[in-house]
């Protein structure tokens, strides 16, 4: 399946931050932080990872409505890419 550049581009920099995010939550260990705030911190990095999850997945189903042909001959048939969304929901 083909993502646009622009996608990529923006999947890139969401797990840029969410690896600042992770390095921040061993951070905050190392410092003995209280569990609260890791905990904050941990939520916030979780969810910005499904994020990225669910921007992939509907850029997935866009180029799937839009070049079924094409994205079922690559492997990714419509309702293939619908259970990968399921996981992530």
């Amino acid at each position: 399946m083909e993502l646009p550049e622009e996608v990529v581009d923006d999947l890139r920099k969401r797990l840029k931050r969410v690896e600042g995010q992770v390095h921040g939550v061993e951070a905050m260990l190392a410092e003995g932080r209280e569990c609260r705030d890791i905990v904050t911190q941990l939520t916030a990095a979780t969810k910005a990872l499904e994020q990225v999850g669910f921007r992939l997945i509907a850029s997935g189903l866009t180029f799937c409505v839009q070049h079924p042909e094409e994205a079922a001959k690559s492997g990714y048939p419509l309702d293939e890419v619908q259970r990968m969304f399921t996981k992530l929901a």
